[in-house]
């Protein structure tokens, strides 16, 4: 959605935009490629956290969602959702929280590693899955780890074990979709490996979920495969356009901002976003091309050819162009309002409380609250 830049004189920058049109077109990419594979999405909403993202992701239904944190579960249970997965190791300490919500009505299930965890979630009656580690980039066990069985043997005792979970975070370091095919494939094999183990064992294991926004767009066969999670992708970031799971145009989130003042001499234009703002994550530094803190656009989404945010202070961005580009720096007058589209739309999001909507069918912005907390 295009805006003229006094569109957006009642905001006091910097703030947080979100263009609803292509939010949706994003919705529905992953929404039509899993309905093609033959799998249930459940979307992570670690990078939404709104109850209005939660409803354009499940078309105003209850649908199974995945959260990062209990209060996401929290507030996403009093928003009407009850199929929640919990998608980070338990600690142990968080299961009378954890039961409170299953109190409730919630059906929310945990995830765990290691027989110790297991049994502690067992004796409360919580259900888990067991994280499997398809690509050494976090926690989970191997598919042929004997504590695989002794874990799922530790739930199955009390009617606790639901299936195995995995995410190739690891995706997120290479390029393509072939690449990431490969990655899609290995996160797979892991999960369908470990899902077998398991029944060879006599232990049933409904639930085999894999995901992460890589492989999820680039998954070819996902045979075995009960459900299908990822999060970013909602929004899309500079990140995930470096390693091209989407285009620059794509990215749906940005902060607006407004140049307070220039440094001629050093080629220099700051404006009133800065790290406060867009985060510190410099996540495209080891990507092929390295975009500062975030790529500039006009106040009408338009890319600005070769203009980044080099460098960030607490609450001044320094616009400056892209080392190598030839220039000459554009005509940007103070007052000037800019969107600066983010490396990590997670990341970005985090700072910020509510989202400035542009709506798909155009006219005023709405707002729709972001929330935060553990």
């Amino acid at each position: 959605m295009q805006r003229d830049q006094s569109d957006f004189d009642e905001l006091t920058t910097p703030a947080l935009l979100l263009d609803a049109a292509k939010m949706a077109r994003n919705i529905d990419r992953l929404a039509d490629h899993a309905r093609g594979l033959g799998v249930t999405l459940r979307p992570h909403l670690k990078t939404a956290k709104s109850a209005e993202i939660a409803q354009c992701l499940s078309g105003g239904v209850s649908g199974p969602i995945t959260v990062s944190t209990l209060a996401e579960a929290e507030v996403f249970h009093a928003a009407g959702h009850t199929d929640i997965l919990y998608a980070v190791g338990i600690a142990t300490q968080k299961l009378t929280r954890v039961q409170a919500l299953r109190d409730q009505g919630c059906d929310l299930v945990v995830i765990l590693d290691s027989p110790a965890q297991a049994a502690a979630v067992a004796r409360e009656g919580v259900p888990a899955l067991i994280e499997i580690d398809s690509d050494g980039h976090r926690g989970g066990l191997f598919p042929d780890d004997p504590a695989l069985i002794e874990t799922g043997r530790i739930l199955d005792a009390n009617g606790a074990l639901r299936g195995v979970m995995t995410h190739a975070g690891e995706s997120y370091n290479v390029r393509g979709k072939v690449a990431h095919a490969k990655f899609a494939e290995l996160e797979r094999c892991a999960a369908v490996t470990a899902a077998e183990a398991l029944r060879n064992a006599g232990l049933a294991c409904p639930v085999v979920s894999v995901g992460s926004t890589p492989t999820a767009h680039a998954a070819r066969d996902l045979s075995g495969v009960t459900e299908l999670r990822a999060g970013v992708y909602v929004f899309f970031d500079l990140v995930m356009a470096g390693i091209d799971v989407c285009r620059t145009d794509d990215i749906a989130l940005s902060v607006l901002t407004t140049v307070i003042g220039h440094q001629p001499s050093k080629g220099w234009v700051m404006v009133d976003a800065g790290w406060m703002a867009m985060s510190r994550d410099r996540g495209t530094a080891t990507q092929d091309v390295d975009q500062g803190y975030g790529v500039v656009c006009d106040a009408k989404g338009r890319v600005i050819p070769d203009l980044i945010v080099t460098s960030a202070n607490q609450e001044h961005g320094i616009v400056a162009l892209c080392p190598g580009a030839a220039g000459p720096m554009p005509e940007l007058p103070v007052g000037t309002h800019l969107r600066i589209l983010p490396n990590h739309a997670c990341a970005t999001a985090a700072q910020h409380d509510r989202y400035n909507v542009l709506p798909a069918e155009g006219g005023p912005l709405k707002i729709w609250h972001r929330f935060g907390g553990w």
